[in-house]
């Protein structure tokens, strides 16, 4: 083979890459599942291109079928995909997890958003009486807590509106129901480079949050929830340690990806 065939050859290689790649974030965003259609429009491909390669990645077990009727969602191999990242993730922060709760005595939780929530990972518990915990694999939503909002700040706004309807779960006096006013509270977030939950999902518990990514761009969320007893008076204290530990995280990724 000559060399314009070798580069033909991986070009066309790459392309098909990219462009499975491409489908699979798209259903990331769809636990539903689309129909091959959909995922043609929302990929710019022809159907019969979406075809061939979601046949393939359903071989592979990265998509699977959503129901009898026509359509595919993400398959059993991305999920097995995903707990290997979340133990590497777990792995690498807990240092730095087991730090800011000694600094701040209180407890520090890891979360990641799955399926338009958040997922609790990991969680350094204070030695307190009174402790506000959420076991590791339990999910809150997004737009009342302080590791839900820290991730949406960090997204794109059509992505915010994408994940969330206009008019959000209440789940006490405290919670913000209106989306345009939570978009108007992630634009603060995104400049101060925090988020706080005021007795917003749970009456009695506050936290703060900020987020984290690796160099593959694949974000995640340190908190520091407390009884409100404990919150109040203390935000900025708990803020400032928490910008810290992030800081420091996002540098030990950024150090670590570089060596490669």
């Amino acid at each position: 083979m000559n060399n314009d065939k070798q580069g033909q050859t991986k070009i066309s290689t790459v392309q098909v890459i990219t462009r499975a790649a491409n489908i699979l974030r798209v259903l990331r965003g769809h636990p539903k599942g689309l129909s091959l259609s959909k995922i043609a429009k929302e990929v710019g491909l022809a159907r019969s291109t979406v075809q061939r390669i979601v046949t393939t990645l359903e071989q592979e077990g990265f998509v699977a079928p959503a129901s009898a009727d026509e359509g595919f969602r993400l398959g059993p191999e991305i999920a097995m995909l995903a707990a290997a990242v979340q133990s590497d993730l777990r792995e690498e922060v807990r240092p730095f997890l087991i730090e800011l709760s000694r600094q701040v005595n209180e407890t520090v939780d890891l979360s990641v958003l799955d399926n338009g929530k958040v997922l609790f990972v990991d969680q350094i518990i204070a030695p307190h009486p009174l402790q506000a915990t959420s076991q590791p694999g339990a999910s809150f939503p997004l737009h009342c807590t302080a590791n839900g909002k820290a991730i949406l700040a960090s997204l794109p706004v059509t992505e915010v509106e994408r994940l969330l309807p206009e008019d959000l779960p209440l789940y006490n006096e405290n919670t913000i129901t209106s989306r345009n006013e939570l978009l108007k509270e992630l634009e603060v977030v995104r400049q101060q480079g925090v988020a706080f939950a005021r007795e917003e999902h749970i009456k009695g518990i506050c936290a703060v949050g900020a987020v984290i990514g690796d160099q593959m761009g694949n974000l995640s969320a340190v908190s520091i929830p407390l009884p409100s007893t404990r919150f109040y008076g203390n935000e900025e204290k708990l803020a400032s340690a928490l910008r810290d530990t992030c800081q420091a995280i996002n540098q030990h990724f950024k150090n670590h990806y570089s060596s490669y």
